[in-house]
């Protein structure tokens, strides 16, 4: 185990959600619990078989740590591993906090060109590597990602970077979508009132065809009915962000039509390839972050999360450090 000083720690929906809400699913808040999952930190003291990693070091923290070695492990797929440690989701702590202790083999070592903010976005980026990995985003991909929230966005970010020809995205926010642009999306469309055949149609229309591959990011139940309706027969749909327990989806028709549905848990395996990109200066992922709050203004952050001000809130928890 390492013990880090905190530097940043980006705010989650779901971090709002426990704390708005107090459970997530299955997941109930029964004692009082820290909340933060996406964050960096310098290395303050290293426990005694540790030697990847020194004080002084910089690192960036995955969140998720198997507690045994189970076949999910052993298959490469620990984020599905049913005794799994999760910052932040009930009954373990998050790393909202000036000190933390974490895994060591779970701390990754940040070279000198990439910054903590970019380390504590290296969380949100692992999912969207995940699920682009996921759905089979390759070279002249016609993609549409459903929701320009940050998870939509970094869906974006990592399509283009993995090739996608085109990629369209769709929300209720225009100044979202506005993001969308900003990060490398091909084509926005704002959604109003239409129906989830209406807005499949007009996916069709702006990209030219079918997109073979949907993400879908908010978990809405028309959003979901309208990513089943959009993708190409044969295609893939990724389902990233989560609803109701209980959705109605055309599912007779992805079933003839052959297009696959497929969820996501969190990710795995993606923190070296999130560095590597970053270090390389191949991904940006600097404009997400829009709002900035020292830790004694945590409430405040929150309750702008809340309001879904901006895209990606960041607290900043060592007082002395001025640096981004």
């Amino acid at each position: 185990e390492v013990l880090l000083r905190m530097h940043s720690v980006g705010i989650c929906g779901s971090d709002v959600h426990y704390w708005q809400h107090g459970r997530i699913g299955d997941f109930v808040v029964k004692d009082p619990m820290v909340l933060g999952h996406e964050a960096s930190g310098t290395v303050v003291k290293v426990g005694s078989g540790v030697t990847h990693l020194k004080p002084g070091d910089r690192v960036a923290i995955e969140p998720g740590v198997p507690r045994e070695t189970d076949e999910f492990c052993k298959t490469g797929r620990y984020n599905l591993s049913p005794t799994i440690f999760f910052c932040a989701t009930p009954p373990d702590d998050g790393n909202l906090c000036r000190f933390y202790k974490h895994s060591a083999s779970y701390c990754y070592k940040l070279p000198d060109n990439v910054t903590f903010e970019e380390g504590a976005l290296i969380e949100p980026l692992s999912v969207g590597i995940h699920a682009c990995k996921r759905a089979g985003v390759t070279l002249g991909s016609k993609v549409f990602v459903s929701g320009s929230g940050p998870i939509g966005l970094v869906n974006v970010i990592v399509a283009k970077m993995m090739g996608a020809a085109a990629v369209v995205v769709t929300d209720l926010s225009a100044s979202r979508l506005q993001k969308a642009k900003e990060v490398g999306a091909d084509f926005t469309i704002q959604v109003k009132n239409e129906t989830p055949k209406e807005v499949a149609s007009k996916v069709e229309s702006v990209l030219g065809c079918m997109p073979e591959i949907t993400v879908e990011c908010t978990g809405v139940q028309a959003c979901i009915q309208a990513g089943i309706y959009a993708t190409r027969s044969g295609g893939t749909l990724v389902l990233v962000g989560l609803g109701p327990e209980m959705v109605t989806v055309p599912i007779v028709n992805a079933a003839v039509r052959e297009v696959d549905i497929r969820g996501i848990f969190r990710y795995c395996n993606t923190w070296p390839v999130a560095i590597a990109l970053l270090a390389s200066k191949r991904i940006n992922v600097k404009p997400l972050v829009t709002h900035r709050f020292p830790l004694e203004k945590a409430l405040e952050a929150f309750e702008t999360t809340k309001r879904g001000e901006g895209v990606k809130v960041m607290l900043k928890c060592d007082p002395t450090d001025q640096n981004p």
